[in-house]
């Protein structure tokens, strides 16, 4: 399957890669772009600084669930919110949930317990997709932001890792259903960005490894992000930095594509670096390459 196809169906798709290879930008042209396929998207964004919202034209949402044009759905997700509302819905009373949640011996299980916090932004989601969560809008895919490179293995680990160790109550129930959930390729995709220089290639190929090894699954999809354009075949050197520089970023650009090609066995396609700042327009342009790409050989470039 070419590109987007493969992830049309999913009904979770994680974004994850090194810090500072666009992975939130990404994150909204892959949520735009499986909306123009006629699916009804979240984006959910899980750094509490927010950025995302500015990509799509919105102010910051707080936490709340955010509407960029019908079935298109942007959140701010807080794992403690999604935790803080699951003791209200497992407590009758809210007197006493608001105690639970007071309590410090609740605050050091959720701070400390390795997993919980993946647990409820995983959670969160499926409830979405389920239509579960009462006041929420009809959802097919979620589109998320996952924290960068080993906290996104990390959040697809999470679910086996509790199950493991708690087998009842709500949150063994969670754990459970979780964990079939995001290995199950059919629900769940991985998509992984990089930028074609050392350390993110390194960083994008050590990623693939692990989720192999603790997750069970390889990556769905790669975009290497942020390519310089290649030199045209004649051009001349001249003596400007401008020149220098483009050339030899390009020269880095296609050392590390070519190691790429040879180790990453799995679907790649390649996005320009584009003379746009982040915002809507710098989404919708890359959402429109996704497009196009999908259509195209792998590998091929914008």
């Amino acid at each position: 399957m070419r590109a987007l196809e493969s992830l049309t169906s999913r009904r979770l798709v994680l974004v994850t890669g090194k810090g500072g290879v666009g992975k939130s930008v990404l994150s909204a042209a892959v949520g735009l772009s499986l909306h123009r396929r006629g699916r009804r998207i979240l984006v959910v964004e899980v750094d509490p600084r927010e950025s995302v919202h500015q990509m799509l034209g919105l102010e910051p949402s707080g936490g709340d669930l955010l509407t960029v044009e019908e079935g298109l759905h942007l959140q701010n997700l807080q794992p403690r919110t999604v935790l803080d509302r699951l003791v209200s819905d497992q407590v009758r009373f809210e007197w006493l949930a608001e105690r639970v949640r007071r309590s410090p011996v609740y605050h050091h299980f959720v701070e400390g317990a390795p997993g919980l916090k993946e647990l409820a932004v995983l959670g969160h989601c499926l409830l979405l997709v389920k239509g579960e969560m009462e006041g929420a809008p009809e959802i097919d895919t979620v589109v998320l932001d996952a924290p960068a490179t080993g906290h996104g293995v990390s959040l697809l680990a999470a679910p086996s890792l509790v199950s493991e160790v708690i087998r009842h109550g709500p949150f063994g129930r969670m754990s459970g259903e979780l964990a079939q959930f995001v290995s199950d390729p059919e629900e769940a995709g991985v998509v992984v960005v990089t930028l074609a220089e050392e350390m993110p290639v390194t960083e994008a190929l050590e990623l693939r490894s692990m989720l192999l090894e603790k997750a069970g699954r390889a990556p769905e999809l790669l975009v290497v992000n942020g390519l310089y354009p290649a030199v045209p075949k004649g051009a001349r050197p001249d003596s400007s930095g401008i020149d220098r520089l483009w050339r030899d970023r390009r020269r880095v650009n296609e050392r590390e594509l070519s190691r790429l090609t040879e180790a990453w066995p799995g679907e790649q396609v390649e996005l320009p670096q584009l003379p746009l700042s982040r915002g809507p327009e710098l989404v919708q342009a890359l959402a429109e390459r996704l497009e196009r790409l999908s259509g195209a050989a792998v590998g091929a470039e914008a």
